[in-house]
């Protein structure tokens, strides 16, 4: 849904989060033209496919929901798995960290909350990464 609302500007309500899709898409960045391949990942993979996924991208942004404390304890896991596979000595960019950043999603969903806002912006301060929560 955070994908799709930022390509088309809409929100949808109804979406099947076990579908990943590649999203292609194109915008204008500081007055630049940039073309986007959004991986938008079901978040079931086995450890080999993250992997793949992880060397695929030159960007991250690692999205749990406030909902679910499960999705907000992966995001360390992920973070270390970026940083560790993009300083790999194999890659031909090594050194050179790709832009990441945590995103609690569900904002609005309050009374379901299980994530605080607080947790969020210590685990971002931890790794020092950019946090945004967001609905």
């Amino acid at each position: 849904a955070l994908t799709v609302r930022f390509i088309t500007r809409r929100f949808i309500g109804d979406y099947d989060p076990t579908l990943e899709m590649i999203y292609r898409h194109m915008a204008v960045i500081d007055g630049e033209m940039v073309h986007f391949e959004i991986l938008d990942t079901a978040g079931q993979e086995d450890s080999l496919q993250i992997e793949e996924k992880i060397k695929w991208g030159d960007g991250f942004a690692v999205v749990y929901s406030v909902t679910d404390r499960c999705s907000f304890d992966e995001v360390m896991r992920l973070c270390f798995l970026i940083n560790h596979i993009h300083s790999s000595p194999k890659r031909s960019s090594a050194g050179e960290q790709p832009p990441v950043v945590i995103v609690g999603n569900k904002k609005d969903l309050q009374f379901d909350r299980m994530v605080s806002t607080e947790d969020g912006e210590n685990l971002s301060k931890a790794l020092k990464l950019p946090f945004y929560e967001i609905s």
